[in-house]
């Protein structure tokens, strides 16, 4: 038998029992929560991203898609749930050039045309790459055209002059911001001993490869890279810009767009802490400068082959943005086509001898104004410009800007912000948010 002070012993010891246990239960259960909010709740994406189509604008999408298959056919871009129409004026104009609209996306700042990442020509600014190295994620720049162009050099570089390709090639190897590039360019690398274009004797590339970079120089030296291997690599397919696609001898020596996102992603993905991966289909903004619709159409679509490539590599977890940079050139695909006409049936003229495709500006253009002069042999009766099935409104040495939105597309976590239209800016916070 149990006396009174024994039983309100026991029951003390039976109350703080249950106390603790309540506790401990407690504590679990705020643990395992915290635990779901970081690993289900925010959890970031691993992989993310960017894709820039330069001269990616409304009117280029229909376009693409009756040349590769006419009205029915649908693109991968099409697929993506997400869309904006995004706004692209510099600091100074009301439309950017490259160098500025890349800055844009790049570091979320608009900064006047002809500078790179730089405010008041001296200011670095800090762009979406050194944010994601400070989380520790692996970088990956890819570019169909040169790497030192001014679309892939706001995001490792500080410069006043887009044009400074020497400079741009230091900025690039000495910045050890980027785990993975591939491109062209490689002259700009290279000393004229060695029939680059550099005047102060520097090798950049062996230089790098000194630093512990693989160097590639073909298609099949990049599918020979295993990809367990730790990320650090140099793709260098040209001394300038890579082969437009349809350039089939040069072309089928170097990688496609799609082939280095392909490889980009297999070797970024085995860094733990996730990556990020920045794609510039430069070559399709390079054809739309010289007015000619077969190269832009055609590298426009190497672009949607990209975008499904990515998806398809990245996986459904990871946060995949495509977003043009200006509008360039005033392309119109014009008059009635058929609904499955498609190809080279929708180049040159129609049945009425009326061009299907014009240009606003550029060097397919006849008549010239202010400080553009057309060579007068180029006005010559008989001279292919003077017939050209592609014609231009007037004349310049390379199609302008557009004062004309571009558009974004957006798939993966933290895209459902591209609806209705926004700056350029917001696509730099888009992807910040997800690091």
């Amino acid at each position: 038998m149990i006396d009174n002070s024994g039983a309100a012993l026991l029951h003390r010891h039976v109350k703080w029992r249950n106390q603790l246990i309540a506790l401990f239960c407690l504590l679990l259960f705020a643990g395992v929560g915290v635990l779901y909010f970081q690993h289900w709740v925010i959890q970031k994406p691993f992989g993310i991203i960017l894709i820039i189509g330069e001269g990616l604008a409304p009117e280029r999408l229909a376009a693409t898609r009756m040349f590769l298959g006419g009205a029915d056919s649908h693109l991968a871009l099409d697929a993506m749930p997400h869309l904006a129409s995004v706004t692209n004026s510099s600091k100074d104009f009301a439309v950017a050039d490259q160098a500025a609209a890349a800055t844009a996306i790049a570091t979320g700042t608009k900064v006047s045309n002809r500078m790179i990442a730089l405010i008041g020509n001296d200011k670095p600014i800090s762009s979406i790459v050194d944010l994601a190295r400070q989380r520790g994620r692996a970088i990956g720049l890819i570019t169909d055209a040169s790497l030192t162009n001014p679309t892939c050099a706001a995001f490792y570089a500080h410069a006043k002059d887009p044009s400074d390709r020497e400079g741009l090639a230091v900025q690039l190897a000495d910045s050890g911001k980027i785990d993975i590039a591939m491109g062209g360019g490689s002259g700009a690398f290279l000393p004229e001993a060695k029939s680059g274009e550099r005047t102060d004797g520097r090798d950049l590339l062996l230089e790098l490869r000194g630093n512990g970079f693989d160097l590639v120089s073909s298609r099949a030296e990049l599918e020979g890279i295993p990809a367990w291997k730790v990320p650090k690599l140099l793709g260098m397919f040209s001394k300038d810009d890579l082969a437009f696609a349809n350039q089939l001898e040069q072309w089928s020596e170097q990688p496609s767009l799609a082939d280095m996102v392909r490889r980009g992603i297999e070797l970024l993905q085995y860094n733990p802490r996730g990556y990020l991966l920045v794609v510039d289909a430069g070559l399709m903004g390079k054809a739309a400068e010289q007015n000619d619709a077969e190269k832009t159409l055609t590298e426009t679509a190497e672009l949607d082959r990209a975008v499904a490539v990515a998806r398809r590599y990245a996986g459904a977890r990871s946060t995949v943005i495509v977003c043009g940079d200006v509008a360039i050139g005033g392309m119109s695909l014009n008059g009635f086509p058929f609904r499955k006409d498609s190809g080279l049936a929708l180049l040159g003229l129609n049945s009425s001898g009326q061009p299907w495709i014009t240009w606003a500006t550029g060097p397919k253009g006849n008549q010239s104004f202010g400080t553009a002069k057309t060579p007068v042999e180029d006005l010559e009766k008989g001279n292919p410009r003077a017939q050209n099935s592609e014609p231009a409104a007037f004349y310049t040495k390379s199609a302008l800007n557009v004062v004309e939105d571009v558009v974004a597309f957006g798939a993966g976590p933290g895209t459902e912000v591209l609806t209705g239209t926004i700056d350029n800016t917001q696509i730099f916070g888009t992807l910040r948010d997800q690091l």
